[in-house]
């Protein structure tokens, strides 16, 4: 592609680019010409309909990655394991190439488990595609559209359409969404996931009994209610490394990139040096190409080649809160489009709960960001102005921040205004850098960084990319009605306190968690429950079992506690307070699981408690000067 035809995003990354001699690949994310698939597709197709298939164990996948040596080198090394990372050694692989990754902590354990678990085409972009006349905007927003639909249907168990309510306090108002509305579901096209509409302000207060019916001086006329999609992010994320797994990857978390690897001859990036952060042992893994998807921390695997490189990202905070459910009815969120400050704040139920954001500030790149009080009294107060109920910090069950991993534009004056759309480039030979962009265009990141990869290192894939249809782990033969299955064939297995066996029903709420959390494969988890005696719930008011534990331990990479209450199972974020007195039975099962000794087990609850530490309930934050007490 010309320099001539890259977006408006490419601005920072072209600085960069003509300052170092980089190469900058920005791809208009078109379909690769040649889809193929053949055996290899065919293989995995039968892998992930495979009830009993299993991804190869840790230490089956570190070997692989110790073995490619320089004289037979994998032919991509991805460093990072967020949903772009996943979506990269998914992608390579099924298209007939050797590859590896590697994650510094887990999968999604970084801005990849954070987002606000919306999958949508940017109502905002489309705003100012329009006002602005801006044709790149609008790319941005088909092309989002498209993924968003392709996304919902290949993990259907973890991702679905979301109604969301937009209230109107004026008939102006009522026209403008409506009619900003109704282009976005033009643009959407054929990949319209439902038709937006319309609603009285009874019709409104019916649909979302907590909608305040009067603002500070006027009075509700209507709201538009329009639909995105909504996913649980990190299984979502989980079930693309376990998939890229399943079609040949070699993936491996908590290994550490502590060095690149360059031929001294040509001066490429021939591999990286890792550490295996769980053993602390160092090994180094060759490959043609090495990926940098790192997210916020891309510029720190630049840094390893050239310390005075410029920085590519510029990170972007945002936070949310959790709230109980009664906050939101289920199946219907809202938007409240402006701000006194100009942003957007969501109001969504998700897994049982209600979550809130977000906040879009500038920040610094940290592995552990936490959210700032004033943060979450922003939103709060943001929402309170749109509900007829006392919005208290006191309700709040978890709040967390994440980074975005913004490309920057030298010439923006705020965040806000960067656009999210992604780069690819090769700053170094050998070194292909992608960053920027957003979880809903993942599949087509990845895409674009794989054909980046290939030009780089003159690979020879046996196919085109087969990702746009490719379905993930769990998807095969799921159906929303899959639950029930689930609770009329199982029992939960519970051991009481003195050690007795005792069956316990597998009530509708386990079964539907199961279900959609574990997709076709929550049979196998029911089966834990019900044959290993661990069907006890995790913690009182929710439906985690003590199964998924285990599960996860055999069959997800799951390696730590916080690995389990984070990302496997969503408790963290949900309710930090219920995670706390969940994580030593985690912990317990874990030790059996993997054979941990009493140190490590100390170790482990340590690390727990540190982490949730950062998730600011109401009980681990101090918020006495807070308006909403």
């Amino acid at each position: 592609m010309s320099v001539s035809s890259l977006r408006r995003l490419a601005v920072g990354a072209a600085v960069i680019a003509a300052t170092s001699g980089a190469t900058v690949y920005l791809s208009p994310s078109v379909a690769s010409s040649d889809r193929g698939g053949g055996p290899i597709l065919d293989s995995l197709k039968h892998k992930l309909g495979d009830a009993s298939a299993s991804v190869p164990s840790r230490s089956a996948q570190e070997s692989v990655l110790i073995r490619a040596t320089s004289s037979d080198p994998l032919d991509v090394l991805v460093i990072g394991g967020g949903a772009t990372g996943s979506g990269v050694a998914l992608d390579a692989a099924t298209r007939g190439l050797r590859v590896g990754l590697v994650e510094r902590e887990d999968f999604s354990s970084g801005t990849s488990s954070r987002s606000t678990k919306l999958i949508h085409g940017g109502v905002r972009y489309l705003e100012k595609a329009v006002f602005n006349l801006d044709y790149g905007q609008l790319k941005l927003v088909f092309h989002a559209l498209e993924e968003r639909k392709q996304l919902i249907e290949n993990a259907p168990h973890l991702c679905h359409a979301l109604p969301c309510m937009t209230p109107c306090f004026d008939w102006f108002e009522v026209v403008y969404f409506w009619m900003g509305l109704k282009m976005y579901d033009l643009v959407a096209g054929p990949r319209l996931l439902h038709l937006s509409r319309y609603y009285s302000a009874q019709e409104s207060a019916e649909l979302f009994p907590t909608l305040a019916r009067k603002g500070k001086d006027k009075n509700l006329r209507g709201t538009v209610v329009y639909y995105d999609g909504q996913m649980n992010d990190s299984r979502l994320n989980v079930g693309l490394a376990c998939t890229a797994a399943l079609a040949g990857a070699a993936v491996l978390n908590h290994a550490e990139v502590v060095s690149l690897i360059t031929d001294d001859d040509s001066k490429r990036i021939v591999g990286a040096r890792v550490r295996n952060n769980l053993t602390g042992k160092e090994f180094e893994s060759y490959a043609k190409v090495v990926v940098n998807a790192a997210g916020p921390f891309c510029d720190s695997i630049r840094k390893m080649v050239d310390e005075d490189t410029k920085p590519m990202i510029c990170p972007s905070s945002g936070v949310h809160i959790v709230l109980p459910d009664y906050y939101s009815p289920e199946g219907m969120g809202l938007i409240v489009p402006k701000t006194k400050d100009g942003r957007v704040v969501f109001m969504l139920p998700w897994l049982g709960r209600t979550v809130a954001g977000t906040t879009d500030s500038n920040t610094s790149i940290t592995p552990l960001p936490e959210p700032h009080e004033d943060e979450i009294q922003f939103i709060l107060d943001a929402i309170s102005d749109y509900l007829n109920i006392k919005v208290r910090r006191t309700d709040v069950l978890s709040a967390w921040s994440g980074i975005r991993p913004l490309a920057m534009d030298p010439t923006a004056k705020s965040t806000e205004s960067i656009s999210r759309d992604h780069v690819v480039f090769e700053e170094h030979p050998g070194l292909v850098t992608i960053t920027g962009g957003k979880w809903t265009t993942y599949r087509s990141m990845a895409e674009d960084a794989v054909n980046a990869a290939i030009k780089s290192g003159k690979l020879s894939p046996t196919n085109g990319c087969v990702t746009q249809k490719l379905q993930l782990l769990g998807s095969h033969g799921w159906e929303p009605s899959s639950f029930t299955s689930l609770a009329q064939q199982y029992v939960r297995m519970k051991k009481t306190y003195g050690g007795k066996v005792v069956p316990g029903a597998m009530d509708t709420a386990a079964a539907k968690h199961l279900s959609h959390a574990y997709g076709s494969l929550a049979e196998r988890v029911a089966t834990i429950a019900q044959e290993e005696g661990l069907g006890k719930r995790l913690a009182h008011g929710h439906p985690f079992l003590e199964a998924e534990v285990a599960y996860c331990a055999r069959h997800e990479y799951c390696e730590s506690a916080v690995d389990f209450i984070a990302r496997r199972c969503r408790i963290a974020f949900l309710d930090t307070d219920a995670a706390a007195r969940a994580l030593q039975r985690v912990v317990e099962i874990l030790a059996s699981e993997h054979k941990w000794d009493k140190l490590r087990e100390k170790q482990e609850l340590q690390k727990g408690k540190e982490f949730l530490q950062t998730f600011k309930s109401s009980k681990n934050a101090q918020f006495h000067d807070g308006k909403h007490n």
